[in-house]
């Protein structure tokens, strides 16, 4: 049997299959947190990257957005200059790097990136925003983000972009057939298209896709979703043996801590597996100290004082 991730070092979890990790983080039971990050901001903490710092207060996954993986870039990494950075970015053919490799050594911890699967023909209630060819979850960018070495990829939508349901599902089958990491999937809320975030067809279509994780909107954050919601959506996942992954993707990542406690709470009894936590904060990651206040919340001092103090050198 494989350790459970919230007490495995990098060593340990470096060696795990997709499969193994998924096993990990089920026995886990719950306690188990992922920060997602903005790698084109300038970091939080100036000169290290917004992973580090969400590594360094509790975050047992980290997940990048806005990550492009045909000009990969993650601003904060050694010799990520200013000047490299705008080179890459109007020379993208110059861009022969792969960041994602390093950050892995840096931060000890699986590493995942946001694709969006974005409908062209989405009803939308919201102006649409247009992404890069390397943020849509095409055959192309999924196989690049497998070449880079992710450990897992997250078919979602940012605010604005138009993804669906349908389209997610769609992206499950095409990452399964070219993507040997995780694969997790879902809506943390519209993405601009004017159709539910959650329903019970959405849930079983991803399942049956072959998705391993259930992204979900944490009890809270989106209008209307309860906790009768979530435990609904939780059951029908565990009948496909999906884990399942609540998110703060609203902003209220950069609540007060008295909110945060209780948005972990609520969901943990509602039995998610991960808590998610956004990057709607100063430099493109949630404050620091919720990171660290979700993790007390969920898991105690105990296990938050392991997890932020674990070397990545065991």
């Amino acid at each position: 049997m494989v350790k459970r991730l919230i007490s495995a070092s990098y060593s340990e979890v470096a060696q795990m299959s997709a499969q193994e990790l998924k096993q990990s983080i089920k026995a886990s039971e719950g306690r188990t947190i992922l920060s997602e990050n903005v790698v084109m901001a300038s970091p939080q903490a100036g000169d290290i990257t917004n992973a580090e710092v969400a590594t360094a207060f509790g975050a047992d996954l980290i997940l990048l957005n806005v990550f492009d993986c045909f000009n990969p870039i993650i601003q904060g990494l050694p010799g990520m200059s200013i000047e490299k950075l705008m080179e890459y970015l109007q020379h993208p053919e110059k861009n022969k790097e792969n960041p994602v490799a390093e950050l892995k050594k840096l931060v000890g911890r699986p590493v995942g990136v946001n694709l969006e699967p974005v409908d062209e023909q989405s009803a939308m209630f919201s102006e649409k925003l247009e992404i890069s060819k390397g943020r849509i979850s095409s055959k192309e960018a999924i196989q690049k983000a497998e070449e880079l070495g992710f450990d897992f990829i997250c078919l979602t939508g940012n605010p604005g972009t138009g993804v669906t349901n349908k389209e997610i599902a769609k992206a499950v089958a095409v990452a399964k057939e070219n993507f040997s990491g995780l694969i997790i999937a879902g809506k943390m809320h519209s993405a601009g298209s004017d159709e539910p975030v959650v329903s019970t067809e959405a849930v079983e279509d991803y399942a049956k896709a072959g998705a391993d994780i259930l992204l979900l909107p944490a009890v809270g954050t989106v209008q209307g979703f309860t906790e009768d919601n979530l435990k609904e959506a939780v059951a029908i996942a565990k009948k496909y043996d999906l884990l399942t992954m609540s998110a703060i993707g609203t902003s209220q990542e950069s609540a007060n801590k008295e909110t945060i406690r209780q948005i972990a709470l609520i969901n943990k009894i509602c039995g998610v597996d991960i808590q998610h936590i956004g990057d709607a904060g100063y430099g493109g990651l949630a404050p620091a100290e919720n990171i660290y206040e979700m993790s007390v919340a969920i898991r105690g001092m105990r296990h938050t004082i392991n997890r932020m103090a674990r070397s990545v050198n065991r």
